[in-house]
């Protein structure tokens, strides 16, 4: 019998410390991924900046911390650069690095074009906030609906144009992603990983490139025609066109994109169970066809945010049923998890604690989408801020909780050193705390007729509800600042880790930590969906122990 011993961990590691040129001409898949999560990072401590002063603004009646003006401004860039510059690119960042890890390729199919598509986020993030310094405005929300968005307003001038030109780069870059990991998952294999052995977060990672291929080129298409508006004089989405047309555009892409967001969150916390459960995980074919189920459906939910525009009966009907079933796929996903957790040897680590989190608050999400989609409750709620909870809990207590969990489960796989378990309780707890704190009561704000976008108010009912809100929003962002100071700090001076410290199944956790340029100097052989486990229980898999070398 093949005896595959991995080799010793590296005693330093100089990653993080290389040339610049090698960082801006890298092909290394997993310092492009890097460069992507740290651009995404930047972008949440922004994005988490403007919530902040808009908390503040909204704490009390009456207040003009900001005027109205600024407020929509930050409202507006609030949503695009969680949306757009954070949450997405974190997802591709962690794809990145390990995708092909986890198929046992070298790197990805086309590393130019993985750098090319990199290199676009920076340049549509800038294009997006050079709108603040051209005299334009932003306050078009991240919708951009018409007339909020036509050139006819004097104070829409420049801003409007660098949004739409921004989002356009984005959209390219995601195309070139897409069609960069669907390549390398069918063409580079490692011998033996046959679709139905690869992890699920492969799978995950399949679903949303198919995804993001089929809805990114209508988002692309409505901003050029919105383009067209502003600048060339037609008529595509003014108030003398077909405003309704480009909800529709937007929204085809817009809905799709929060499973853009969601599937890699759920390929994530499905190698995370199996691992802390130290069981199998329940029902894989199932959890890829639920995957591929939320794909399919994800499309035909849609209008769904547009059952106040006046559209016929029977198509609201259908929107309606659609957004119901979609519930499904996702329950089945719950099931299995619950279910690989079940009678399982459960490791409270903090990556698994994190899973329960989202497991909690993503399912509330689901719960008042189920609400929404019903079309005489949406009618009512529609505009106010019950639909902020709800997305904030979708969102947030979806994908950034998941995103958690994927920082606390992979830091020794990128660094080769485990974050501090005691500043990672402190950040669950309270982030957990206070994002409850935060959004779960915001629904009773809904509920009572508080509209959302509004700069201020005037009814004395809300405020006790808002200063509760706003002390939350701040213990939130306490948590972020306990997370960066735990990588921080780790990073250089973090317990060494080790190539596999969770015994984890997928081949990640095959090679160094971190990994070399190459990743493996041999692939080992794959038998099922969890290699290294396999390999582990047949005797085959010795890790060399680590040189704890002071640093």
């Amino acid at each position: 019998m093949a005896t595959t011993v991995l080799p010793r961990p590296k005693q330093y590691d100089d990653t993080f410390f290389k040339p610049i040129s090698i960082w801006l001409t890298t092909t290394d898949h997993k310092l492009i991924g890097i460069m992507y999560m740290v651009t995404s990072i930047i972008s949440f401590v922004i994005g988490g900046i403007f919530a902040l002063i808009i908390r503040l603004q909204l704490s009390q009646p009456n207040l003009k911390l900001v005027d109205a003006e600024t407020y929509n401004q930050l409202i507006s860039a609030h949503g695009v650069t969680m949306i757009f510059f954070f949450v997405t690119i974190f997802v591709t960042g962690i794809a990145n690095y390990m995708v092909p890890l986890m198929i046992g390729a070298r790197d990805m199919a086309f590393p130019r074009v993985n750098l090319l598509g990199f290199w676009l986020i920076p340049v549509a993030i800038i294009l997006y906030y050079c709108g603040f310094f051209t005299g334009g405005s932003l306050n078009a929300g991240w919708t951009g609906y018409t007339p909020l968005t036509e050139k006819a307003f004097n104070h829409q001038t420049f801003g409007v144009d660098f949004w739409a030109l921004s989002i356009i780069v984005w959209a390219i870059s995601g195309i070139m992603a897409s069609t960069n990991f669907l390549t390398t998952i069918v063409a580079l294999r490692a011998p033996g990983m046959r679709f139905s052995r690869l992890p699920l977060f492969v799978w995950a990672q399949i679903s949303t490139s198919i995804l993001l291929l089929i809805v990114g080129a209508p988002l692309a298409a409505a901003m050029i025609l919105l383009e067209f508006d502003r600048q060339l004089g037609t008529q595509f989405f003014t108030t003398q066109g077909r405003p309704v047309l480009y909800q529709h555009l937007f929204w085809f892409f817009g809905h799709p994109e929060v499973y853009v967001m969601i599937l890699p969150a759920f390929g994530l916390i499905s190698e995370i169970v199996p691992v802390f459960a130290r069981k199998p995980i329940f029902g894989y074919m199932s959890m890829v066809a639920a995957l591929f189920g939320i794909v399919f459906l994800s499309m035909t939910v849609w209008a769904h945010h547009m059952f106040t525009v006046g559209m016929n009966t029977y198509v609201e009907g259908f929107f309606m049923l659609m957004t119901m079933l979609i519930a499904v796929p996702t329950g089945i996903k719950f099931f299995n998890w619950i279910a690989t957790a079940w009678w399982g040897s459960v490791e409270f680590t903090v990556p698994m604690k994190f899973v329960f989190g989202f497991l909690a608050t993503f399912l509330i999400g689901g719960i008042t989408g189920i609400y929404l989609a019903s079309v005489p409750v949406d009618t009512q709620l529609h505009q106010s801020y019950f639909v902020v909870a709800h997305l904030h809990y979708v969102l947030f207590g979806g994908s950034v909780f998941a995103i958690l969990a994927g920082i606390y489960y992979w830091f020794p796989k990128i660094t080769g050193r485990l974050l501090n378990r005691t500043l990672g309780e402190w950040n669950f707890w309270t982030v957990f705390v206070g994002f409850n704190g935060t959004f779960l009561i915001m629904h009773t704000l809904g509920l009572e007729g508080m509209p959302r976008r509004i700069w201020t108010y005037a009814n004395p009912a809300w405020a006790t509800t808002n200063v509760i809100i706003t002390i939350s929003s701040f213990l939130i962002a306490f948590s972020i600042l306990v997370l960066l100071i735990n990588v921080v700090h780790s990073w250089g001076h973090g317990e060494i880790a080790g190539n596999d410290p969770w015994r984890g199944n997928t081949l990640e956790w095959a090679t160094t930590s971190p990994p070399p340029p190459y990743n493996f100097e041999r692939v080992p052989p794959v038998r099922s969906f969890m290699p290294v486990r396999d390999l582990r229980e047949s005797g085959e898999l010795i890790e060399a122990e680590p040189v704890l070398t002071p640093t």
